[in-house]
């Protein structure tokens, strides 16, 4: 085992996969041996992200420390920017592993100004490769991009589809790279029996348009439809459009088979409905999509970003993003499926040997090393 690093992750926004990928690889760093902290934003999550803040609290050896970070670009990352430095100084880690655009900045160039000799790392999730690359957006942020690479250590994509997106959009590396899947516990592995009031359809993830909501709520309103059945789904997760899509819930008529929830655990959600649906326009490497189907849990998903490298000899079954008809085509078809519970066993066993949290961590270390 290489000597105990100092490590420092930095991101924005403290919800979702990005944190949970976070909490993972915090987890285990500490475990060993290394000592870790946090820094991020301070106005993004609630009650939830507070607990789960809490629960990793004894691994953050150095520390929780919240700033504003805005979403977009704005002066005030300026601000947000020279306190990140001022962190990192005080601080003095080896190594600063920093997620997505906002935190990639902020981390990069944050260790840079303030010790050159800091080893940074560099995982997009996405992040900035959701862009159009015509787009004056993406433009700016592929700019930005290729002008980091001369502060980064090694970039760490967490997919294939990741990998070949940063090539397309902001160019062949000047600095080295990596592929680490995300992984998940073994504990994820053991199923989640349903409960006996369990509805039919899943919808769990954040409430703004990248992720689809509004593409399930259609598709489950087809489904409706098209098989004359009293389908009923959960509807669970927090974000910026969540006011939008209640309204798209009355608007179609699904108030009395639609139940809204905040976010929750996710295995608490799995058993409150049988088969979840993923419609997201976009995704890098979902970990909602590892912990359903570790969890035994039949899936409709759309076919996006890193998702095909998940399901492997099954994604022939995935459903072409942003068509909603399609999406309640596959809903009734695996909903009529006797079948579905031992397939998705199947794939369970299968995903174990690919998607470890062990494996994550350990290969994130190397490249510290």
């Amino acid at each position: 085992m290489p000597a105990p690093f100092k490590i420092i992750h930095c991101f924005r926004s403290p919800v979702g996969g990005i944190f949970r990928h976070v909490r993972d690889l915090v987890g285990e760093q500490s475990k060993a041996g290394h000592e870790v902290g946090i820094i991020c934003d301070s106005a993004t999550g609630g009650d939830y992200e507070d607990a789960l803040f809490e629960a990793i609290s004894p691994s953050l050896s150095l520390g929780l420390h919240r700033i504003t970070m805005a979403r977009s670009i704005a002066p005030r990352d300026i601000s947000a920017l020279i306190k990140t430095r001022k962190l990192i100084k005080s601080i003095s880690p080896d190594v600063v592993h920093s997620h997505s655009a906002k935190g990639g900045v902020y981390g990069r160039m944050g260790a840079w100004l303030s010790d050159k000799n800091i080893k940074t790392f560099y995982c997009p999730h996405g992040g900035a490769m959701h862009y159009d690359s015509a787009s004056l957006k993406g433009k700016l942020f592929f700019a930005a991009e290729r002008f980091m690479e001369r502060m980064t250590s090694s970039l760490i994509f967490v997919s294939d589809y990741e990998r070949k997106a940063y090539h397309e959009k902001v160019g062949e590396p000047t600095c080295p790279e990596a592929i680490v899947f995300n992984g998940i516990s073994p504990e994820e592995f053991i199923p989640v029996p349903l409960n006996k009031d369990a509805l039919d359809f899943l919808y769990i993830g954040m409430k703004r348009d990248l992720k689809g909501p509004d593409i399930f709520l259609d598709a489950l309103k087809i489904a409706r439809d098209l098989s004359g059945k009293n389908l009923k789904a959960w509807f669970i997760g927090d974000g910026p459009d969540e006011a939008k899509y209640e309204q798209q819930i009355k608007h179609l008529g699904l108030l009395d088979c639609v139940t809204v929830s905040n976010a929750m655990p996710a295995r608490k959600a799995f058993a409150l409905a049988d088969i979840v649906v993923v419609p997201s326009r976009a995704e890098s490497m979902p970990y909602l999509v590892l912990e359903a189907l570790a969890a035994q849990k039949p899936m409709v998903s759309v076919n996006v970003g890193g998702i095909p490298e998940i399901f492997a000899n099954t994604k022939d079954k995935l459903v072409p993003a942003e068509d909603p008809k399609a999406m309640a085509n596959a809903m009734l078809e695996l909903h009529n499926d006797q079948s579905r519970h031992t397939q998705a066993f199947g794939i369970a066993k299968v995903l174990q040997k690919t998607f470890s949290l062990e494996v994550m961590a350990k290969n994130v270390e190397k490249l510290y090393s």
